[in-house]
C-alpha cells in the first residue's frame, strides 16, 4: 500500500518533468543558465536552427545570453526521471495482472462458460442422456435405445452424431430435414430438398461459408484494431496541440499585456510631462507673490517705524527736547502701494490642455476607425433581411466630405418617416440638386454690400453661459473670467466649458450675423443645435453632431464637425461674417477685413432643428462681440 501511495506522488511529479518544447517527459535532462530545464536533443536542435548573428535565449523565458552557454546533463533530474518510468511499469504491469485475475474469476463463475458439456435427453425414454443424435431420424437416444441403430442392419445407413441439443433449430420447418446449406442470395439456412426452389441461387455449406464469414470477420476486426490505434494517436496528437495552443496564447497575451503597460506608461509620462509644466508654471506665478510679498511687507516695516518715531516725538513734554527729536526725524518719501497683476500663463495651460485633448480625441478616432473596419468585415445588409434602426432623425447625421473639404449632407428637408429612403432619393430631381448648388456658389462669390442685406441681430442667453463667462454691454459681447458668476441653475446652462448660445434661433430663411474678435486664440464661433449636449467631451462644440464651428488655438485654425477637424490656413481677419440658409441647407463661414470678406470654409447640412449661434472662449484676454449691422 505505501508502495502504491509512493508511485501515486510520483504521477504528481510528471507535468513538472516535462520538456517546454517537445512536451514529453525529460530526455537527458540538461539545465540553462537560468535556471530552466529541457531535454538535451529538443534543445539542441532549436538552437541549430537559428540564423547567424541572432543571440542565444531561453526557450522558455526568452533569456539572452551573449555566448552560447555549455550543457551539463542533470544527474538528479535524470534519476527522478528514471525512478517515474519505473513506477509507471510497476503500476501498469499490476494492473494488468489484476485485469487477468478478475477476468479468470468471472469465466470460472459464468454459468454459460462452464466446461462440462450441455446435457441432451434421449427422446425415446425422456430419463436418461443422450449418447447418439441420429440426423436421419432427426432424434438423440441414449445408450439402451441406440443399440437397434448399432446391431441391426436396417439403420447401418442412418447418420450418427454426437448428442445435439436444439434439433428442432437445426432442422427444417417445411421438409422435416437438417439444415445443410445457407443460400447467400436469401440469407436462410437451407436442407437438401430446397435445394431444389433454390436452384439459381448461390448457395455454400454451412461450414463453408461459417469459414468465409468467420475470416471477414477477421479481418474487419484486424481493421477496426488498426483504426483504433489511428484514433488513440490522433487523440493524443490532439491533446499535444491543445497544450501547445495554450501556450501559444498565453504567450500572445503576456506579449498584448506588455504593449498596453507600455501604452499606459507613455499615457502617465504625458500626464506627469503636463503636470509638471502647470506646477513649474504654479511655481514661478507664487514666486512673483512671493517676491512682492516681501516687499511690502518691508514697506510695511518701515512706515510702522516712522509711525513709531513720531508717535514718540509727539508725546514729548518738553519743547527743547521736542524740537531736536523733530529735528532728526528723517523725512522719508513713502510711494503709494502698488500690486502688480500677476497672472499664470493661459496660452501654456491652454497648449497642455489641447494636447490632452488631442491625445483623447486620437485614441478615440483610432479605435473608432477599428470598430468600422471590424464592421465592414462582418455579414452585409441585404435588401430581403431586415433595415438597420436609424437613430431619431434630430440626432441623424449624413455628412460626408467631399474633394472640396466641405462637409456634405442630404440636401433639401427631411421628408416625412413613413417615406423610404429610395423614394426620397427619387423624388429630389437633377434640377433641384443643380439649382442648390448654383445657390451655394452665387453666395460665395457675393460682395459683403449684398450679404448685408441678410443682416440678422442677436442677444447672448445668460441661461446657456457657462459660469467662467462673462456677459457684457447688454448680452452682446462675452469673455472668460476665473471669478464664478453667481448664474442660477439652469438645464440649458454649459457645465464642462466656456460656452454660450444666443437668446434668438433661426428655423428657415436666409441669416446673417458678424462678430468682432479681439485677441482670437483658444475661442471658437459656430452655430448648434438646442439638443446640444451640456456636458462631459461630447459637449464642446465641433465635437458631436449637432454642432460646426470654426476654431483658434494659438496659431492653428480649423473647422471642426462631429469630432473631426480641418486645417484652414491663417489670415489676419479681425471679424467672423456667418451665412446660414436654412432652407437651401448650408452654412459660410466668412473672414471679414477692412476692405473685403472672403470664404473660410462652407458646411452643407441636412437641418432637422432650429439652429442657434454659439461660441467658446478660453483665453483670458480674447472677447467676442456681436457686431450691429445695417441691411
Amino acid at each position: 500500500m505505501a508502495k502504491l501511495e509512493d508511485v501515486v506522488s510520483m504521477f504528481g511529479l510528471e507535468e513538472d518533468l516535462t520538456c517546454s518544447i517537445c512536451l514529453c517527459v525529460f530526455e537527458t535532462p540538461v539545465t540553462t543558465p537560468c535556471g530552466h530545464n529541457f531535454c538535451l536533443p529538443c534543445l539542441e536542435m532549436t538552437w541549430s536552427r537559428m540564423d547567424a548573428g541572432e543571440t542565444f535565449n531561453c526557450p522558455q523565458c526568452r533569456t539572452s545570453f551573449e555566448t552560447r552557454p555549455e550543457l551539463k546533463k542533470n544527474t538528479v533530474l535524470c534519476n527522478v526521471v528514471e525512478q517515474l518510468q519505473a513506477s509507471q511499469d510497476v503500476v501498469f504491469k499490476g494492473t494488468s495482472e489484476e485485469e487477468e485475475e478478475e477476468e479468470k474469476k468471472k469465466a470460472d463463475s459464468s454459468p454459460t462458460q462452464s466446461k462440462s458439456p450441455l446435457l441432451v435427453g434421449c427422446d425415446n425414454c425422456l430419463t436418461m442422456e443422450a449418447a447418439k443424435t441420429c440426423l436421419t431420424c432427426m432424434a438423440s437416444f441414449c445408450q439402451e435405445h441406440l443399440r437397434p441403430h448399432l446391431e441391426s442392419p436396417a439403420f447401418k445407413n442412418h447418420q450418427l452424431v454426437p448428442p445435439v441439443d436444439k434439433l428442432e433449430q437445426m432442422t427444417c420447418q417445411a421438409h422435416c430435414k437438417l439444415l445443410e446449406f445457407f443460400c447467400q442470395d436469401h440469407g436462410v439456412s437451407i436442407c437438401c430438398f430446397c435445394m431444389f426452389s433454390h436452384k439459381t441461387c448461390s448457395t455454400l455449406s454451412l461450414k463453408e461459408d461459417k469459414t468465409l464469414k468467420e475470416a471477414k470477420l477477421k479481418n474487419r476486426l484486424t481493421e477496426l484494431g488498426a483504426l483504433n490505434d489511428k484514433t488513440a494517436k490522433a487523440l493524443e496528437q490532439v491533446r499535444v496541440q491543445r497544450k501547445q495552443l495554450t501556450g501559444t496564447t498565453s504567450q500572445k497575451l503576456d506579449l498584448l499585456k506588455l504593449e498596453f503597460l507600455e501604452i499606459v506608461a507613455l499615457i502617465h509620462e504625458e500626464e506627469k510631462n503636463s503636470w509638471q509644466k502647470i506646477k513649474a508654471e504654479e511655481k514661478k506665478c507664487l514666486d512673483k507673490f512671493e517676491y512682492v510679498h516681501n516687499i511690502l511687507g518691508k514697506k510695511k516695516n518701515e512706515i510702522q517705524r516712522e509711525r513709531d518715531e513720531i508717535e514718540m516725538t509727539l508725546a514729548e513734554m518738553d519743547d527743547i527736547t521736542f524740537l531736536k527729536k523733530s529735528t532728526k526725524l528723517q523725512k522719508i518719501s513713502f510711494n503709494d502701494v502698488f500690486v502688480p497683476k500677476i497672472e499664470l500663463d493661459q496660452n501654456l495651460l491652454g497648449a497642455v490642455h489641447q494636447k490632452a485633448c488631442n491625445l483623447k480625441h486620437l485614441n478615440k478616432r483610432f479605435l473608432g476607425i477599428t470598430q468600422e473596419e471590424n464592421k465592414k468585415d462582418g455579414p452585409q445588409w441585404k435588401p430581403e433581411s431586415k433595415p438597420p434602426t436609424l437613430q431619431p432623425r434630430e440626432y441623424r447625421s449624413r455628412n460626408n466630405v467631399d474633394a472640396t473639404g466641405i462637409t456634405e449632407g442630404q440636401r433639401g428637408r427631411p421628408a416625412k418617416r413613413a417615406e423610404s429612403p429610395k423614394r426620397r432619393v427619387q423624388s429630389c430631381s437633377k434640377a433641384e440638386t443643380k439649382n442648390e448648388t448654383t445657390t451655394l456658389d452665387s453666395f460665395l462669390t457675393k460682395p459683403r454690400e449684398e450679404l448685408l442685406k441678410f443682416a440678422s441681430q442677436f442677444t447672448l442667453d445668460h441661461h446657456s453661459a457657462h459660469k467662467n463667462i462673462l456677459l457684457l454691454e447688454k448680452f452682446t459681447k462675452i469673455s472668460v473670467t476665473e471669478m464664478v458668476q453667481d448664474y442660477q441653475q439652469h438645464p440649458h446652462r454649459f457645465l464642462s466649458f466656456s460656452q454660450v448660445l444666443s437668446f434668438q434661433c433661426f428655423k428657415k430663411g436666409i441669416h446673417y450675423w458678424e462678430v468682432d474678435l479681439s485677441n482670437n486664440n483658444f475661442c471658437a464661433v459656430g452655430i448648434c443645435y438646442g439638443s446640444i449636449p451640456r456636458r462631459g467631451p461630447e459637449s464642446r462644440l465641433g465635437r458631436n453632431n449637432s454642432s460646426w464651428c470654426i476654431e483658434w488655438v494659438n496659431n492653428k485654425v480649423s473647422a471642426w464637425h462631429n469630432g473631426k477637424d480641418t486645417s484652414l490656413p491663417s489670415n489676419k481677419a479681425t471679424k467672423i461674417g456667418v451665412l446660414l440658409n436654412y432652407d437651401g441647407g448650408f452654412v459660410i463661414f466668412f473672414g471679414v477685413t477692412e476692405k473685403k470678406s472672403f470664404p473660410l470654409y462652407k458646411f452643407k447640412i441636412e437641418f432637422t432643428e432650429a439652429i442657434y449661434s454659439a461660441f467658446w472662449v478660453f483665453s483670458n484676454g480674447a472677447t467676442i462681440s456681436a457686431c450691429q449691422l445695417k441691411s
